[in-house]
């Protein structure tokens, strides 16, 4: 072999292991991002009764109501 064709195949094989290191690292990394989120946020309880929830939100005789629904009515025929 020249020396030409051994820097070649030294490089080539440098480059195939960092590589293989980054795609580690990359997914030692991802773990750990995943798992620190998992953990840091716990797992919430659902505070509103049934009721609350399907109750209306807004006052039905608001003005900001009102604009929307006389801005947004179909024209009539």
């Amino acid at each position: 072999m020249t020396l030409l064709t051994q820097d070649f195949l030294m490089s080539e094989h440098k480059a195939t292991i960092g590589r293989r290191q980054l795609l580690r690292t990359g997914i030692i990394g991802f773990i750990a991002t995943a798992t620190s989120t998992l953990g840091s946020r716990g797992v919430a309880a659902d505070t509103e009764a049934k009721d609350d929830k399907r109750r209306a939100r807004f006052q039905v005789n608001a003005a900001e109501v009102q604009t929307f629904y006389r801005v947004n009515r179909y024209p009539k025929h």
